[in-house]
């Protein structure tokens, strides 16, 4: 009976192993359903070990470098290869990247800020490691094309390694503001991925047989987003006074809504597919709108505005690529299955249920606005894992054995 287990566990280990999204994404999904209920419910917005660094910075972190980290993982050691035309990893460099994150994931859990850094140099291990593969690939090739994703890949170490400098030494102020670059970092990650992930999606939605590609984006707009994210960056770097980068802030939320803009494909656009492109764009874009504009002087505080393009916006767009990898690396075509309509709609209405009540446009619901969205962002990853499980921890086609 052990062995036969042993067996099983270790067929399904190869499986996942044998590229990147099989192992990261799951682990996406649940590190997002799970760590909101955790902190709501579970702790009630507390850590017990959490004594140095506030429990709400230890929330953000974990979201955005824990959920959307694993996400960006599993992106990257799939999509990288097959841009390239190069080997995939597989096997042990996984497992090791798979160890880094988990370690820190670990210690983010409860809030050992004793441990802190040990979880921040195994974070940056494997962001660094990420860092290292993309510049290979661009080495290997002898071309520019994947640079970009160098540089922000090389922007999230050194926004991590500020942030986890700060949490040494007990500089909040300092941790607040690195996370928001950390934040800042994934929507220039978000840009470049809408640009490629975008064309062929739109192609296959409007010509299934795939003999012609009736759609192309306007080159000169192409990095239009995560080029204007990185002046925002910058502008947050140089400490700019409000006045002045919340013009950034707004300039880059029109990046995304010109992005989001791209998706206007006639009927098609009211596709799942479709509306999922045009939502990671446009609620990205509006979250940086809403800081901006509040850092002219709106009347609404800044967290709930960062929370819709870093929940919101980041959200809806981890969920498209876990959608759109899920099937394609899988052979399996469009559409979306059905169950993920609730999914998407899940994720935008926490959003709304956690950002609304903050700027005054409706009551909390019964239980506060945090518990009921917590429930509502968990059940739409959790459905997402319960659909796509099935597709990645089959046997691919032409699998062989072994790490």
């Amino acid at each position: 009976m052990i062995d036969r287990v042993r067996r099983r566990v270790g067929a399904l280990l190869d499986v996942l192993v044998d590229e990147g999204l099989r192992l990261f994404f799951p682990l996406a999904a649940l590190q997002a359903a799970l760590w909101p209920v955790v902190w709501v419910v579970i702790h009630g917005f507390d850590l017990p070990f959490a004594r140095d660094l506030p429990p709400a910075l230890w929330h953000g972190h974990e979201m955005l470098v824990g959920a959307w980290g694993a996400a960006l993982l599993g992106f990257l050691t799939t999509a990288l290869p097959e841009f390239s035309d190069t080997p995939r990893l597989r096997g042990r460099p996984l497992l090791l990247l798979a160890a880094g994150w988990g370690t820190a994931r670990l210690v983010g859990l409860l809030g050992l800020d004793a441990l802190g850094p040990l979880a921040g140099l195994a974070d940056l291990g494997w962001i660094g490691g990420l860092v290292a593969y993309g510049l290979v690939v661009s080495i290997r090739r002898r071309t520019w094309d994947y640079l970009g994703f160098a540089v922000w890949l090389t922007g999230f170490f050194a926004t991590e390694g500020f942030f986890r400098f700060a949490a040494a030494t007990g500089d909040v102020a300092a941790a607040q503001t690195a996370l928001r670059l950390v934040g800042l970092v994934f929507l220039g990650f978000l840009g470049l991925a809408l640009a490629r992930i975008s064309v062929p999606v739109t192609n296959l939605v409007l010509d299934p047989s795939e003999e012609t590609s009736p759609w192309r984006p306007h080159p000169g707009r192409r990095n239009l987003a995560a080029g204007l994210v990185a002046v925002a960056l910058a502008g947050e770097i140089a400490g700019l006074e409000p006045a002045v980068s919340g013009w950034l802030w707004i300039a880059a939320g029109a990046g995304f809504l010109d992005r989001a803009g791209e998706t206007f494909v006639g009927r098609a656009f009211f596709r799942l597919e479709m509306l999922a492109l045009f939502a990671s764009a446009a609620v990205s874009g509006l979250g940086l709108l809403l800081v901006g504009v509040g850092r002219l002087g709106a009347p609404w505080p800044e967290s709930p505005a960062l929370h819709v393009a870093f929940q919101g916006g980041l959200g809806v767009a981890v969920m498209a690529v876990l959608a759109i990898a899920g099937l394609f690396h899988t052979g399996r075509p469009l559409p979306f299955p059905r169950p993920l309509w609730f999914a998407f709609a899940a994720v935008l209405a926490a959003t709304a249920l956690r950002t609304l009540p903050d700027f005054g446009v409706i009551a909390a619901p019964p239980g506060g606005p945090h518990l009921l969205a917590s429930l509502l962002w968990a059940g739409g990853f959790l459905v997402w894992l319960a659909v796509y499980w099935p597709f990645l921890s089959e046997t691919p086609k032409g699998h062989a054995s072994g790490c």
